[in-house]
C-alpha cells in the first residue's frame, strides 16, 4: 500500500478547522485534524508546501518511522505549527491502519480500559445568578463535572465569560480583522474568586467536581495563593495557574497548596513537561492530539506520565475539529491513567461537515465501533463554508499593557 494524495481542506461551519485528508492507492483514506486557532493558514503552508510532498509514494503503515521522518529530518523541531501538521499526519494514517484492520482505533492501542470517558463542561456567567443559570443547565445536560468561569467586578470582558456579543468573534474593523480585547486586573481576580466558589458550594454542594482555569494569568506566587484560598472548596482542579514554560516556578505552587494542577494545552512536546512529571509539580496533563504531534506523541508522554501517578486531561475545546476530538476519545478509552476529558461540543453545522461516530450520553463520551477514528469529512459541505480570518483575544491590563490571554 503506498499514499497517493495528501489534500488539506480548510472549511469555516461557524470557525475555522484544518484537516488532512490522506489516500492511498487501495482507496483507504484517513482523516487528521491540523487546527493551529488564529494561525490556520501557517499549518496549511506547511503541510502544502513541506509535507504533502514527502507523503506521496510513501507506506502509510509506517506510522512511526514516519513520525520520527516528519519530526528530525525537518532539522527545525518543536513549536505549534510543525507539531499541528505532524498530528495531521499522523493521526490521519492511525486512521488508515485502523481501517484496514477494520477495527475502531483505540482496539489497536490495546483495547478498551473502561466502559466510557469522563467528560467535564463549561459554565460561565457575568454574576452569580447568570453562573448558578450556566451550571444548572450544563447539569441538565448531563455533565457531572462543571468547569466555572466568572466576570470580575470592574471588568468588560474576562476570558471564558460570554460578558460581549461578540466576544468569541473576531471584530471586524475597516474591512480588517482584528482580535477582541479583554481587559485584566489581577488583585479584583484574586479577590473575587474564592467568594464565586464558597458560593457555588453552598448553593451546589460538596460533590459536584468543580475545575476552573486561570488561564496563564499570574505568577507563581499569586497562583500558590489561589491555590491555597481555594482548597477549602475542593477543586478537582485549578488549570494553568501560571505560563509554565517556567517550569520551575511551578514548584513554589506546589509547595504552598494542595489544589491539584493542571497544566498542559499550550504544550507541543514531553520536553515542554519533564522537569513538571519528574518532580511531580502538577496532577494532569493537558496536551491536545491536535497540537502535540498526534496520538503517537501522546501516548507517550501518558506512559511517562503515569510513572508518577500523574493522570491525562487532553485539551478539547471548540477549535479541536471533530477529528482530533474522535482521536482523543480513542485514547481517553485505551489508557490506563485517563483522568478526565474536556468537552465542549460542536455546532450542529460542523457535525454535518464532520460526521462523527462518538457519542455523549449522561456526561460521557464513546468514540464508537467504526473502523478507523470514526469520522468523514463532508468536503462539498465543507467547501461551502470557506475560511473566514480571525483571532483569538487578546488582553490587557487596566493600564493598556499586554497581559497573557
Amino acid at each position: 500500500m503506498k499514499i497517493t494524495d495528501a489534500k488539506v481542506v480548510v472549511t469555516s461551519p461557524g470557525r475555522n478547522f484544518v484537516t488532512l485528508k490522506i489516500t492511498t492507492d487501495e482507496g483507504v483514506t484517513g482523516l487528521g485534524d491540523a487546527t493551529l486557532n488564529g494561525r490556520e493558514l501557517a499549518v496549511v503552508s506547511y503541510l502544502t508546501d513541506h509535507v504533502a510532498p514527502l507523503l506521496i509514494g510513501s507506506d502509510p503503515h509506517r506510522i512511526e518511522d514516519t513520525w520520527q521522518f516528519l519530526y528530525r529530518g525537518a532539522y527545525w523541531r518543536r513549536g505549534p505549527v510543525t507539531m499541528a501538521a505532524i498530528a495531521a499526519v499522523d493521526v490521519a494514517l492511525w486512521d488508515i491502519k485502523a481501517k484496514v484492520a477494520g477495527l475502531p482505533l483505540y482496539q489497536l492501542l490495546g483495547g478498551a480500559s473502561r466502559e466510557r470517558v469522563r467528560t467535564y463542561g463549561h459554565a460561565n456567567g457575568r454574576d452569580l445568578p447568570e453562573l448558578f443559570d450556566s451550571i444548572r443547565a450544563r447539569l441538565a445536560e448531563g455533565y457531572k463535572s462543571i468547569r466555572v468561569q466568572t466576570g470580575i467586578p470592574g471588568l468588560k470582558a474576562v476570558y471564558g465569560v460570554h460578558s460581549a456579543p461578540d466576544a468569541a468573534n473576531p471584530t471586524r474593523l475597516d474591512q480588517r480583522v482584528r482580535p477582541h480585547v479583554e481587559d485584566w486586573d489581577t488583585d479584583a481576580y484574586l479577590r473575587h474568586i474564592p467568594g464565586v466558589f464558597e458560593a457555588v458550594r453552598n448553593e451546589f454542594g460538596p460533590e459536584l467536581p468543580l475545575l476552573h482555569d486561570a488561564h496563564h494569568r499570574l505568577t507563581p506566587l499569586q497562583a500558590a495563593r489561589l491555590g491555597k484560598e481555594l482548597e477549602p472548596y475542593k477543586l478537582f482542579w485549578l488549570e494553568d495557574c501560571t505560563p509554565a514554560e517556567n517550569q520551575e516556578g511551578l514548584r513554589v505552587v506546589r509547595r504552598h497548596t494542595t489544589t491539584p494542577l493542571a497544566i498542559g494545552e499550550v504544550f507541543n512536546t514531553v520536553f515542554d513537561y519533564q522537569t513538571l512529571v519528574q518532580e511531580q509539580l502538577i496532577d494532569y496533563v493537558r496536551s491536545a492530539v491536535t497540537h502535540f504531534g498526534g496520538v503517537t506523541p501522546l501516548r507517550k508522554l501518558f506512559d511517562y506520565a503515569a510513572q508518577y501517578q500523574i493522570r491525562s486531561a487532553i485539551h478539547g475545546p471548540e477549535d479541536i475539529s471533530p477529528v482530533g476530538m474522535a482521536a482523543a476519545v480513542h485514547l481517553d478509552l485505551a489508557i490506563h491513567n485517563f483522568g478526565i476529558q474536556e468537552y465542549s461540543g460542536h455546532t450542529d453545522l460542523t457535525n454535518e461537515v464532520f460526521r462523527h461516530a462518538y457519542t455523549f450520553s449522561d456526561g460521557h463520551l464513546h468514540p464508537g465501533e467504526a473502523p478507523g477514528i470514526g469520522v468523514e469529512l463532508d468536503e462539498e459541505l465543507a467547501a461551502a463554508h470557506p475560511y473566514a480570518q480571525g483571532y483569538l483575544p487578546v488582553n490587557r491590563l487596566q493600564d493598556g499593557t499586554v497581559h497573557d490571554w
